[in-house]
């Protein structure tokens, strides 16, 4: 027996399945598999969009409270979520003394966003992208619209956000 054919016969004991006994996937049954898939998307993204229209999300009149005024300095920032919320929110205080609040996700892959000091941009580390520090409006990159943006209440007693009321 030649060393080529105890390889042979050794390849065979470690693998010992026939060519008749192994499965094969016809073009027809893999065709069919990602047709029920897609159509398994399909219908998830209906079941969602449909959710979105008969549900629509409820806004809230309620006020909450961030902070005072002075615990932000010109051009500075703060963090804030609200309560019964788990978004993470910006508020910003920019150089010409006015405060704006907006969510802290980028509208493109919902990478953290954070104010760029002196330039009146919100910018987003990820994919380049930029948003008006005034108005949430997209400056440049990827995403595809502009940040949910909160309003800003100031009160005696501090900052307060409540959601914008659609008119």
């Amino acid at each position: 027996m030649s060393s080529h054919e105890n390889d042979n016969e050794s390849w065979k004991r470690d693998f010992p399945i026939k060519k008749q006994d192994a499965s094969l996937i016809s073009r027809r049954d893999f065709a069919k598999f990602l047709t029920f898939i897609s159509g398994g998307l399909m219908l998830g993204s209906g079941v969602i969009a449909a959710e979105a229209l008969l549900f629509p999300h409820k806004t809230s009149d309620a006020e909450h409270f961030v902070c005072k005024p002075e615990d932000i300095p010109v051009g500075g920032t703060r963090s804030f979520v609200i309560q019964g919320s788990s978004t993470p929110y910006l508020m910003i205080h920019l150089e010409n003394g006015s405060f704006h609040a907006y969510e802290q996700k980028c509208t493109h892959l919902s990478c953290a966003v954070f104010y760029a000091k002196g330039t009146g941009k919100i910018a987003c580390p990820c994919h380049e992208g930029f948003f008006n520090a005034e108005t949430g409006a997209v400056l440049a990159g990827p995403p595809p619209r502009a940040l949910p943006k909160l309003e800003v209440l100031t009160k005696a007693d501090g900052l307060y956000v409540r959601e914008f009321r659609k008119a």
